[in-house]
């Protein structure tokens, strides 16, 4: 069979982009178009293996490939994230895919290849980075943008063209099972964080796809695909801004919708979000693609269209270019085109956006002699998707985002207890000794390999409990896990509750194992009643903490748990979410002293597991005001709460002498200095309030932040430059103002706490409308003190 395919006028890369697709799109048949915006999946998995909702039921309809692309294809959906192959294997089957597609369809084209990619490369052997949680405890934008340029360059080593990554939901209610896949519960940090990642991707040439767009993660109960109730203001403050900043700053070229109905509006089918918010107003020029099944789920799950036709001509004039993972719906729009039920103009507005990335991404270039596609990556070039450098940025990531939650006596670090000797710890719990707690629901030895148990892990994974052995050298260190971390097996209680009373320390370690469709405790599909530790561990605990040994509890978990009721009763308490492949070591750094814990909580971590879980940014009346509720809403730990082994001192606050005009900006300065005798790392924190406005605002809201490394005794200056923009917000009529008045201004090292100081500044002149120009952002720079 010849491989070569002919030479068109659109393969001309001297042609600007524009009239190529101009001639291609001449070319094209209405089926040829159509096939541009679907896709196909190669997967086989069975109803008790699906890592997508619905995908045992819709994925037994699809045709085969030949059917599927006889008209040509759109996208190829995880061709090296569905069967557990090598990556120089799986980077081949998907050349061999393309030369396929380029020799069989008579316009040349090959498919945009896209991957899951959201804790790494989703393929066998690839590096798992911490989830996305992690990257929000670390507070480290430049890092998280150098781990999504290094998926960025795997990507393109295979081949592939496009992630799935990153998530951009803000967190609304910690009992939702995806926590884990977002960076926190504030807008500016999230925005921050995932804006950095998807640079750092977009610098490799690859599409980043932003997820998922918009308000799932405000579901109702926490419950997945529950339909959303979020009023405008909500929408427009708290859960649009990292999408805005992301395309507006981040230069993301995709964006894929959420699952969710708002206020009965199937997303999926929103004109007024997929074209005019996303592309009217923000400018977006990317290709909007369907999360999986979205479409169908119009007419399945919303009742919002008649059937598969009607689902794709809903979705299709809302502005969806491309439907995933398969090619259902949009396939049938064919006839509706032919009577004129539905204007070809939409069909050619989406294949164009298609092809203008594919322009983009080289994929309208000639290809080879050989008929090797363009855009693809070579053969003849060894892979290996978890080198040193990739380990070490995980490594990094990991040490980051291990929060120190507690250390009121100072039993940690374990290595430097003043006064007493350690001689054996115990190490109790269900995460210690599975190195799968570390690793979240999309990292590959999750998602995929529990199908094939042979395989192991497919990379180099410690558990806490071998990295706690290899740095507490000289030390006995006995084990029992107690229980699992979820069923109702009691039976090992008696023999971890032995090993702590024999120990001069216990670590208990508790938490989530991630899964999915309820496979797990914390994942896609694994949503919690409550907030209390899953399974039997919290009785496990009670039990420990009754032996009077000292107990350090560390939470490695994908969601923040209720740990009210152990404060003050636990010697110490760390909490990790879910730190990746490097992760146990990151943990055991830091209980042994290794590491110098800099970590701060991007959510808050509850007080009792029920009473309606609320994130830290709220009006006034989400506080506790007495004589209005028996219920106490605070928080066990605050947002942005985290300690060190060193101390840190802030001082000398200064705001703008004078009034600020409200199309202006001022400056914030801080001096922080390290008053212990050890060096560390503080994340400062701006937060801004607004205490009269025309509607009710949140105490507080993150504002701007940066890392400060400090040696013991160095001091340094901090000054964050605010645009008054930054503390607009959507007033009585809907449009975001800027008001005159008086803004709250506060810096520490966290929402709450004793080092937080406090002052004010004017914003002076009219109320101001910011445009779809406004700045985003605050700047922080670091200077040496005076």
């Amino acid at each position: 069979m010849s491989t070569t395919a002919p030479h068109h006028p659109w393969h001309d890369a001297g042609r600007p982009a524009a009239e190529r697709v101009g001639l291609l799109l001449d070319a094209m048949s209405l089926e040829e178009k159509l096939a541009q915006l679907g896709s196909h999946w190669f997967d086989r998995r069975g109803a008790g293996e699906v890592v997508a909702p619905m995908q045992d039921t819709f994925g037994a309809r699809r045709p085969d490939f030949a059917t599927a692309s006889r008209h040509g294809l759109g996208h190829l959906t995880r061709v090296l994230g569905t069967e557990p192959v090598p990556a120089d294997e799986g980077r081949a089957k998907l050349a061999c895919t393309q030369r396929e597609l380029v020799a069989h369809h008579r316009l040349g084209l090959p498919a945009i290849a896209h991957e899951e990619c959201l804790t790494g490369v989703t393929s066998y052997g690839a590096t798992v980075y911490p989830t996305p949680l992690a990257w929000g405890a670390a507070f480290d934008p430049e890092l998280v943008h150098q781990v999504g340029s290094a998926i960025g360059r795997d990507l393109r080593r295979l081949g592939v063209h496009q992630g799935l990554g990153p998530v951009l939901d803000v967190v609304r209610d910690y009992r939702w099972g995806r926590v884990e896949e977002t960076v926190g519960e504030d807008p500016y940090a999230v925005a921050t964080i995932t804006t950095a990642y998807v640079r750092g991707m977009e610098e490799q040439g690859v599409v980043a796809t932003l997820k998922h767009f918009v308000g799932y993660s405000a579901s109702r109960g926490g419950r997945n695909h529950a339909p959303v109730s979020v009023g405008p203001r909500e929408l427009a403050d708290v859960l649009l801004p990292p999408f805005e900043m992301a395309v507006r700053e981040g230069g993301a070229r995709s964006v894929m919708n959420s699952y969710a109905d708002l206020d009965g509006e199937p997303v999926a089918a929103s004109a007024s979000l997929l074209t005019g918010l996303l592309r009217d107003t923000w400018g977006f020029e990317g290709t909007v693609v369907s999360d999986y099944w979205a479409v169908a789920f119009l007419a399945t799950a919303h009742g919002v269209a008649a059937d598969a036709a009607d689902a794709g001509a809903r979705s299709l004039r809302a502005g969806m270019d491309v439907e995933l993972p398969n090619t259902m719906c949009f396939g049938e729009l064919a006839p509706l085109v032919r009577d004129g039920r539905l204007d070809e103009a939409l069909v050619d507005r989406a294949v164009r956006r298609v092809l203008l990335q594919k322009a983009q991404l080289g994929l309208l270039d000639a290809p080879a002699a050989d008929g090797t596609p363009p855009g693809g990556a070579p053969d003849d070039d060894p892979i290996d998707l978890d080198p040193p450098a990739n380990r070490d940025l995980a490594r990094r990531l990991a040490e980051e985002s291990v929060v120190l939650l507690a250390n009121p006596d100072g039993v940690l670090p374990l290595d430097a207890r003043p006064g007493r000797s350690l001689r054996r710890v115990a190490v109790v719990g269900p995460s210690a000794a599975d190195p799968g707690v570390l690793l979240g629901c999309y990292s590959y030895p999750i998602h995929v390999l529990p199908r094939h148990p042979e395989l192991g892990m497919g990379v180099d994974v410690p558990s806490l409990l071998d990295a706690l052995r290899a740095e507490l050298t000289g030390v006995e260190v006995v084990h029992e896990p107690g229980c699992a971390v979820v069923d109702d097996d009691r039976s090992g209680f008696d023999a971890a509750v032995r090993a702590a009373r024999d120990a001069d320390v216990c670590v208990l370690t508790v938490g989530d194992r991630a899964g999915m469709f309820g496979r797990g405790t914390s994942g896609e599909g694994c949503d919690a009643a409550d907030l209390r530790l899953p399974g039997v561990q919290h009785e496990l605990v009670e039990a420990v903490l009754a032996t009077g040994t000292p107990v350090v509890l560390v939470v490695v978990s994908g969601r923040p748990y209720a740990l009210g009721a152990y404060t003050g009763r636990t010697a110490a308490v760390v909490q990790a979410f879910m730190p990746g492949e490097e992760g146990a070591g990151a943990v055991a750094g830091v209980l042994s002293g290794r590491v110098t814990p800099s970590g701060k909580l991007p959510v808050q971590v509850p007080r009792d597991p029920g009473g309606g879980p609320q994130t830290y940014l709220g009006a006034p009346l989400t506080r506790r005001l007495d004589r209005i509720s028996n219920l106490d809403p605070s928080p066990a730990f605050p947002f942005g709460h985290g300690l060190s082994y060193t101390t840190f001192r802030y001082e000398d606050l200064t705001v703008a002498a004078g009034p600020v005009p409200t199309d202006g900006s001022f400056e914030v300065g801080v001096t922080v200095a390290c008053t212990g005798e050890r060096g560390g790392t503080e994340v400062v924190q701006l937060y801004l309030s607004d205490p009269v406005a025309d509607v009710a605002q949140p105490v507080r809201r993150l504002a701007g932040y940066v890392r400060v490394p400090l040696a013991a005794g160095e001091s340094r200056r901090v000054t964050f430059t605010v645009p008054a923009d930054v503390t607009a917000y959507t007033g009585a009529d809907l449009v975001r103002v800027v008001d005159p008045g008086t803004i709250g201004v506060q810096v520490g090292g966290s929402s709450e706490g004793d080092d937080v100081l406090r002052a004010q500044v004017e914003l002076t002149g009219p109320r101001r409308r910011p445009g779809a120009d406004r700045a985003l952002r605050t700047t922080a720079t670091v200077t040496d003190a005076p």
